[in-house]
């Protein structure tokens, strides 16, 4: 799966080959100030940045949660520091590899700054007051202070009247960072007319069946689909990260329901085993229609809730830690004393 996924990523940059220099030249210029306005991005904090690249960084290699050594302590090895090497490929594949690849295809794709028809995520939807536009600098400055530098434009609240799909009077809608525009309310996938409650920017009490479309910028998979589709493969593109994502989950599931199993035994007994098993699979079909934003954000808490004892745990060892590794390395040099 990751040579499937290796080769998708390394079309998109070759077709892109003149954003390579670009792509690189704007991570390390915007390493210590964040990014500015471009397209229909409306820029991003250092702050911003580094929660989001933390938070990804821990489901994508799971460094310091101590999950994956629930696996490796299963494996047959003759001590626990050869494993351990071997388990720290593992962080560098996913990524230093993986990750930057991923990256480097969003931004040479140009995909990450376009906006796109979508379906619009409550969570990450806010109803402002007053009209803006992000091709005129007097709006797009304040747009971008609203998202950089915490000047925000006022939520609106109250009720929105909506004819024909159209929400009238003087708001705008902002969805993942950027304006929205071509905004329509549907209901059951027709025009919506009525009255909606909208409370602090947030849609509140919404009738059955309420959605909202429109172009905006996208992320997570769906950005990722469309920079794959810029490469040599054209829409065949988003195949490659359909089967990436199919593999990728399919294969973090299996382990992480054998992480489960296993503490799961370790506190309450092997019968616990196929309740556990069947609370996870009904888990599983919920999140699979649930927005991907409090998905993230709810895994976001269930991950710092398994890191922060772990790593407390880790600098209470330190010492042993440190003595099994000086033995291990003085054992390989008296078994290998040529290897350097």
């Amino acid at each position: 799966m990751a040579i499937i996924y290796f080769i998708g990523s390394i079309s998109v940059i070759a077709y892109n080959y003149q954003n390579i220099i670009p792509s690189f030249i704007s991570i390390f210029a915007d390493l210590f100030t964040g990014s500015a306005a471009t397209g229909g991005f409306l820029g991003a904090t250092i702050a911003y940045a580094f929660n989001r690249g933390v938070n990804r960084g821990l489901f994508s290699n799971e460094a310091g949660q101590g999950s994956a050594p629930i696996a490796h302590a299963a494996a047959r090895a003759h001590e626990p520091v050869s494993e351990g090497i071997v388990a720290l490929l593992e962080p560098f594949i996913d990524t230093i590899v993986i990750c930057t690849l991923t990256g480097l295809t969003v931004l040479a794709s140009g995909a990450w700054s376009e906006k796109f028809e979508n379906q619009f995520q409550q969570t990450d939807l806010q109803v402002i007051v007053g009209k803006f536009d992000d091709k005129i600098d007097t709006d797009r400055q304040k747009l971008s202070a609203h998202f950089l530098r915490n000047e925000k434009i006022q939520a609106y609240t109250g009720g929105l009247n909506v004819e024909a799909g159209q929400a009238l009077g003087e708001i705008s809608f902002l969805h993942a960072r950027s304006l929205a525009e071509n905004t329509v309310i549907l209901q059951n996938e027709q025009p919506f007319t009525g009255i909606l409650e909208v409370k602090e920017g947030k849609l509140a009490n919404l009738p059955e069946g309420i959605t909202v479309k429109g172009k905006s910028l996208l992320h997570s998979a769906q950005l990722t689909t469309e920079a794959f589709k810029r490469g040599i493969f054209g829409d065949w593109g988003k195949y490659i990260v359909s089967i990436g994502l199919l593999l990728f989950a399919f294969s973090t599931a299996v382990s992480w329901s054998y992480y489960g199993d296993r503490a799961m035994t370790y506190l309450l007994g092997s019968k616990s085993v196929v309740p556990y098993r069947i609370v996870y699979v009904i888990g599983f079909f919920l999140a699979s229609f649930t927005d991907t934003t409090i998905i993230w954000t709810f895994s976001g808490i269930a991950i710092a809730c398994m890191t922060i004892p772990n790593l407390v745990g880790i600098l209470f060892l330190h010492k042993e830690v440190k003595s099994t590794i000086n033995d291990y390395w003085t054992q390989f040099r008296k078994e290998y004393p040529n290897e350097k």
